[in-house]
């Protein structure tokens, strides 16, 4: 990890760390966040949702996971050695808005085809990892922003890791329209087969910079490794792999 010679907090003057390709750092001194490219205090909401599991208590439900369900191997929880436990505070980009799509299409599935008009509007919390890893299942993340407070750095485990963010605001914003765009097409499919055209107009509510717990867990399976992914604040899973189970 990098010490920025050129920045300081400006809340308690010690030297702000990141890495490379970081752009939104939070002093592990006093918690204050700043943007690094300013060295500018940050000006949004900072919040953080705490684990709420030991490592102990992981490895149960990591067991209660693989002994249900019928997609997996039988002796899964007996067999299975996990190997890997990591705590990750992870940075999120938590976007309220309102979406409204309006839409003009062809409904082909009836003979003759007819022109169909509407609108979808939804509202969402839109979740965009303010890291470049876009494997992670932001879409299976409902973020329980119930449970958020303001960022406290003192109230984080000595033994878990904590990332600053790679996405500025205006960044994750344009994600979100991006995604809700093509979240919005998808459902049209219900509605009409080919669009015309379609416009998508985003009413933003407010933007939440959050650090949320992700437990990274890696087990072992008869020779081969496989992941999971679970929200450290509720217990839920994010993503399993589950091995080949033959019957």
């Amino acid at each position: 990890m990098a010490v920025a010679q050129n920045i300081h907090c400006s809340h308690c003057g010690a030297p702000v760390e990141f890495k490379p390709g970081e752009i939104v750092a939070s002093c592990k001194y006093c918690g204050f966040t700043t943007v690094i490219q300013t060295g500018k205090a940050f000006n949004f909401e900072h919040s953080i949702l705490f684990n709420n599991y030991s490592p102990e208590q992981m490895e149960e439900l990591v067991r209660d996971w693989m002994r249900s369900g019928f997609m997996k191997p039988p002796d899964l929880a007996k067999k299975a050695k996990i190997v890997e436990k990591n705590l990750t505070y992870l940075p999120f980009w938590v976007v309220s808005l309102e979406a409204a799509t309006k839409y003009k299409g062809i409904f082909e599935r009836i003979a003759p085809p007819i022109v169909k008009e509407g609108e979808v509007k939804k509202e969402y919390n839109w979740v965009v990892l303010a890291r470049k890893a876009a494997d992670f299942p932001t879409r299976a993340y409902d973020v329980p922003l119930a449970g958020k407070v303001s960022y406290d750095f003192r109230k984080i485990e000595g033994f878990a890791k904590v990332f600053n963010s790679e996405v500025e605001r205006e960044q994750a914003l344009e994600v979100a329209r991006q995604q809700i765009d093509a979240h919005h097409r998808f459902l049209l499919q219900q509605d009409i087969d080919r669009v015309v055209e379609a416009t998508t107009a985003i009413e933003l509510k407010q933007m939440v910079y959050l650090h949320a717990p992700v437990w990274f867990i890696k087990y072992e399976y008869k020779g081969n490794f496989y992941q999971l992914l679970i929200d450290g604040a509720k217990g839920a899973v994010l993503k399993g792999d589950i091995p080949n189970s033959k019957f």
